[in-house]
C-alpha cells in the first residue's frame, strides 16, 4: 500500500478526532457543522465521525486487486437497512417486555440518565458504552454519554444484532476500494454516518437516514455525481476514472421513462422515507399534555418550577408548552436517585414553537 493523498487525508481526520478527544478548543468551529447531520452532535459523535471517516479513507487504498465494488456497496446497503430495522424491532421488544407505550421516551436513571425511543434509539449504544467503560472507563470524559444506564434493560437479542456492525464495516471497506476520489469521500462520509446512526439514533435518526440514503444515492447515481463535480472543477482525472463506474441502466437500452425513473428513484425514496419519519412522529404525538410515568418514585421529590400535576401514583401530566427535550433534561435533576426510570410521551409539536 503506497502512501497517497487519500491516505494522508485519512490520517489528518484521525488526528482531528484525537484533538477533539483531548480538548474542547475546536468545539465552537466543528459542532455547528456536525450538528446538521449527526442530530444534536455531541463530543462522542464528533470523535467517532472523524475517526471513522479517516479510517475509511485509509482502508480504501488497501486492496490492490480488482473487486466488484458496486456489488459490495449493494450488500452494504442491504446489511445497513437490516441493521436499522432490527434496531427498531429491539425497541418494540424492549417496550413490550417493560410494559410501556411505544410512543414514549424511556429514561433510565441508574448511573447517568440514559434515554431511548423508537424515534431515537440508544439500545445498541448501551452495549458499546458498557464495553468501552470496561476497557477505558477512567479515560472517558464526563461529557461523553455512553448510554450504560440502559444496559440492564436491553433485550438479550441485542447482543446478536450488534454483531452486524463489524460485518457492515467490512462490507463498506470492500465497497470503497479504489474509486474516483469524490465517490471515495462520499462513501467514507455516508458510511461513518450510517455506523454512528445504527449505534446512536437508529433508523429514524438523522445520521442513519443520511448514511443509508446517501449510500443508496451513490449506488444509483454515483456516476452523475462524479461527472458534475469533475466538470465543475475541470478535473480530467476524476472524469477519466469515472468512466469505469457507469450505472448499468445508462446504456441498457431502456425507454426514456424507465431511464429517468431509474435515475431519480433515489431522490423519490429519500422523500418517501423522510415523510414516513415525520408521519410516525406526528401520529404518536400527545399534543394536549405530556404524560410522565415514574417507576418507584420516592415521596419527597421536589419538581421545582416544572409545571407538573400528579394524576395518580407514579403518573403525572406536564403542560404541553414545555419543550420536550428540556422536559427530559429538567426531570433528570429532581429524579436523580429518586426513581428507577421514567417515561415521557412524545410531543413533536413542542419543537415547532
Amino acid at each position: 500500500m503506497k502512501i497517497n493523498k487519500t491516505i494522508l487525508f485519512g490520517f489528518l481526520f484521525i488526528l482531528l478526532a484525537g484533538v477533539i478527544f483531548l480538548t474542547d478548543i475546536l468545539n465552537p468551529i466543528i459542532r455547528p457543522v456536525t450538528y446538521l447531520f449527526l442530530m444534536g452532535s455531541s463530543k462522542g459523535k464528533d470523535i467517532m465521525f472523524f475517526g471513522l471517516v479517516g479510517l475509511f479513507l485509509i482502508l480504501s487504498q488497501v486492496i490492490d486487486k480488482e473487486i466488484d465494488v458496486t456489488k459490495y456497496l449493494k450488500i452494504s446497503i442491504i446489511i445497513g437497512a437490516v441493521l436499522l430495522v432490527l434496531g427498531i424491532l429491539l425497541e418494540i421488544i424492549f417496550r413490550l417486555q417493560m410494559g410501556i407505550k411505544l410512543n414514549t421516551v424511556f429514561c433510565a436513571m441508574s448511573n447517568t440518565m440514559s434515554s431511548t425511543s423508537i424515534l431515537h434509539t440508544h439500545l445498541l449504544k448501551s452495549i458499546l458504552g458498557a464495553l468501552l467503560s470496561q476497557i477505558m472507563g477512567p479515560f472517558i470524559q464526563s461529557d461523553i454519554n455512553t448510554g450504560v444506564g440502559l444496559y440492564s434493560y436491553i433485550p438479550s437479542a441485542s447482543f446478536l444484532v450488534i454483531l452486524l456492525i463489524p460485518v457492515l464495516f467490512i462490507a463498506l471497506v470492500l465497497a470503497i476500494q479504489k474509486r474516483p476520489w469524490f465517490t471515495t469521500l462520499l462513501i467514507a462520509f455516508f458510511s461513518s454516518c450510517l455506523i454512528i446512526g445504527a449505534i446512536d439514533g437508529g433508523m429514524w435518526g438523522t445520521p442513519a437516514l443520511v448514511g443509508i440514503l446517501g449510500l443508496y444515492l451513490v449506488y444509483r447515481n454515483g456516476y452523475y455525481l462524479n461527472y458534475i463535480v469533475g466538470t465543475i472543477l475541470k478535473d480530467e482525472k476524476l472524469l477519466e476514472d469515472n468512466e469505469s463506474i457507469q450505472p448499468g441502466y445508462r446504456n441498457a437500452g431502456l425507454s426514456e421513462i424507465k431511464y429517468w425513473l431509474n435515475r431519480f428513484l433515489p431522490y423519490i425514496i429519500v422523500v418517501v422515507v423522510i415523510a414516513l419519519r415525520f408521519t410516525i412522529a406526528l401520529a404518536g404525538a400527545e399534543p394536549d399534555y405530556y404524560t410522565v410515568e415514574i417507576a418507584n418514585i420516592t415521596d419527597d421529590v421536589d419538581f421545582g418550577d416544572i409545571p407538573i400535576e400528579k394524576i395518580s401514583n407514579g403518573t403525572y401530566h406536564v403542560d404541553s408548552s414545555y419543550n420536550e427535550m428540556e422536559l427530559l433534561n429538567d426531570l433528570r435533576v429532581p429524579l436523580k436517585n429518586s426513581c428507577d426510570y421514567y417515561t415521557v410521551s412524545w410531543n413533536v409539536y413542542s419543537y415547532l414553537e
